[in-house]
């Protein structure tokens, strides 16, 4: 195994990051983690919207609640901040410099938003033609709807998320439900991230830049992967399923004498020594459940089988028991309980990074792990505008003189 060099892979990569709210600055942290140096740029004296999205607030180092809220922190680790009017001339030629000085920039403005003020890729390629410009939005660049706003909630909407989550038809509380988190938003980061990692390559070896479209609807689409390939090959939509999977049983909760677990049986075997511990050997011959499409096409006298069984087994018990087996199985955590697992604990899942104002901030580790390029934890998301001097000074050279001057006429 090569020794780690205690640097990020993205080390010596500018980003100047442009977007707000979630999957552009998600993106941006994303790479920030990987070693590139990353620039935030903010609306002066406002920020970023999610800056506002509180309470919770985070707290400073005397208890009191600072302007931090958990929704800004949750995606802007590693960057510094600059504040410029991008409204005025003069902020418009800072961010025409800062993204010359730039290898990667990251936008999620509408459609031609940035084209009205010569920030577009056509216009700071021509400026610097091996520059990587990603644009997240909503639909996209083109097609009848790329001119309208779109948000996460729209994008499972219409991107059949909501179709597929929550209580099937005919139980209590039956109706399509948004997932707890915004997958749109989180996986449009994500595949901008892998556009961009692909376009450096290319870029390394070709010298030229490129522009990456990527929009929630079309993330959210292929993120619904195995559902949307349901629909594809067997013609018929797939419909919400509440808490069991679409293709596996017996894969679903079971009540136990002091809570709930998951057993997700993928497998014969599995299913042979779920059944065992139950004992329920007569279950893997019985021609209903001998294998997965069987047990998928009876599975409610399934479940209802193996339930009768459970209720008298702890939840301790079945969760020892059954993992042992070789058979997976889970409590049903909050978040408390998820960051208290001694699994979580072991990987780090959750970290603390220096932060001017409360002295530590809470974070969420980045699940990869490399052997010689490690993540780079460098700061928490920063206070806004608190590197603008030094972004000015050091990336572009301005004097003290020169950035008073900015700030005198409300550039910065």
């Amino acid at each position: 195994m090569a020794s780690p060099t205690h640097e990020g892979a993205l080390t010596g990569i500018r980003v100047l990051d442009l977007s707000r709210v979630l999957a552009g600055p998600a993106c941006a942290q994303l790479l920030a983690d990987l070693g590139a140096d990353v620039i935030k740029v903010e609306r002066p004296g406002v920020g970023d919207d999610t800056r506002h999205w509180g309470p919770p607030w985070l707290l400073d180092e005397d208890g009191q609640e600072t302007a931090e809220a958990a929704y800004y922190l949750c995606a802007n680790r590693g960057k510094k901040s600059i504040t410029v009017d991008m409204s005025t001339p003069g902020g418009i030629d800072l961010i025409t410099q800062l993204a010359a000085e730039s290898d990667v920039v990251i936008e999620n403005f509408k459609v031609g938003s940035l084209a009205r003020k010569g920030l577009d890729y056509e216009a700071l390629s021509s400026i610097k033609p091996d520059l990587i410009y990603a644009s997240i939005t909503g639909f996209g660049q083109d097609g009848p709807m790329a001119d309208q706003p779109g948000y996460d909630y729209l994008a499972q909407a219409m991107g059949g998320m909501m179709s597929v989550t929550g209580r099937a038809d005919g139980e209590p509380g039956a109706g399509p439900l948004r997932a707890g988190v915004a997958t749109a938003d989180q996986m449009s980061g994500m595949y901008a991230t892998v556009g961009i990692l692909a376009a450096l390559r290319h870029r390394d070896q070709t010298g030229v830049g490129q522009h990456i479209d990527v929009a929630l609807f079309d993330s959210q689409l292929a993120f619904m992967a195995n559902q949307a390939l349901n629909y594809f090959v067997g013609g018929v939509p797939p419909t919400r399923s509440g808490e069991s999977h679409p293709n596996l049983a017996p894969y679903q909760p079971f009540d136990v004498a002091d809570g709930r677990v998951i057993v997700a049986v993928g497998n014969n075997g599995q299913f042979a020594a779920f059944c065992g511990w139950l004992g329920l050997d007569e279950l893997v011959t019985d021609p209903r459940f001998a294998e997965n499409p069987d047990r998928n096409k009876h599975r409610v006298e399934l479940a209802g089988l193996l339930q009768a069984e459970l209720r008298s087994r702890t939840k301790a018990e079945t969760l020892d028991a059954l993992p042992a087996l070789g058979v997976p199985a889970a409590k049903i955590n909050d978040m408390a309980e998820a960051f208290a697992e001694p699994q979580a604990i072991h990987r780090g899942g959750r970290i603390e990074l220096p932060h001017s104002l409360a002295g530590t901030a809470p974070a969420i580790s980045n699940p990869i792990h490399f052997s010689a390029s490690p993540i780079t934890y460098r700061n928490a998301p920063p206070t806004l505008g608190e590197h603008t001097d030094e972004i000015l000074r050091d990336v572009l050279g301005l004097s003290t003189e020169q950035i008073n001057d900015l700030r005198d006429t409300q550039t910065i």
